[in-house]
């Protein structure tokens, strides 16, 4: 997704979330996720525009607090309120692609992510994306964030209508007052399935929020 943007002249970063074992051996919560996406805020010079996928929705909701933050994108996400875990506002009962383990980590079945995740992927992106797939801790989806800031900052919710896993009713239905709703026609990641038209989307919701000039 790093050159897509680039070519809108907008520069990106991929957080390493803890919680998925990507800085470490040891298992981080929701708190810890918070912090790695802070600490990448402040290695950035000027205003920050945090994206968040399905589970960074939760992180972006709190990381938001960052005061160079200045807008809040949700792709097929949840937005909690205060109080509220990911369970809380998806169900407690694990969906049928979750393989949870009495370890405490919780891992998908590679299948059904290829069917109902990745359907409108090509073979090549399918298979890289598969290759990455790594067991999560099942903590931070009991844990609620800290601080709200959709409700503070300009939030965008985009909406996969392809999405098969999480269908475009369900998403639209987790769209909070005022918050723009901007639909995309692609399956659960459409920046592996269409990354230069879902790119041309987030610079235009990045150009939206910015304040014109007198």
């Amino acid at each position: 997704m790093t050159q897509p943007l680039a070519k809108h002249g907008i520069s990106s970063v991929a957080v390493s979330l803890p919680s998925c074992g990507e800085t470490g051996e040891k298992l981080g919560d929701l708190a810890d996720d918070v912090e790695a996406c802070r600490r990448a805020i402040a290695e950035l010079d000027g205003p920050v525009v945090l994206c968040g996928h399905s589970y960074g929705g939760m992180i972006i909701t709190e990381a938001g607090a960052e005061e160079r933050v200045t807008q809040l994108l949700y792709v097929t996400s949840v937005m909690p309120e205060a109080g509220q875990s990911q369970s809380d506002l998806i169900g407690s009962e694990p969906a049928p692609w979750l393989q949870p383990s009495d370890d405490g980590t919780v891992g998908v079945d590679p299948d059904m992510i290829r069917e109902l995740f990745l359907q409108d992927c090509d073979e090549v992106t399918t298979e890289q994306a598969l290759a990455r797939l790594t067991r999560q801790s099942i903590v931070p989806f009991t844990q609620a964030p800290g601080q709200i800031f959709w409700q503070q900052k300009p939030a965008t919710y985009f909406v996969c209508t392809q999405d098969l896993a999480t269908p475009a009713e369900v998403q639209r239905r987790r769209v909070r007052a005022g918050v723009r709703l901007v639909e995309v026609d692609a399956g659960h990641h459409p920046f592996l399935s269409r990354p230069d038209a879902f790119a041309q989307s987030i610079a235009a919701e990045v150009d939206s929020a910015e304040p014109t000039s007198p």
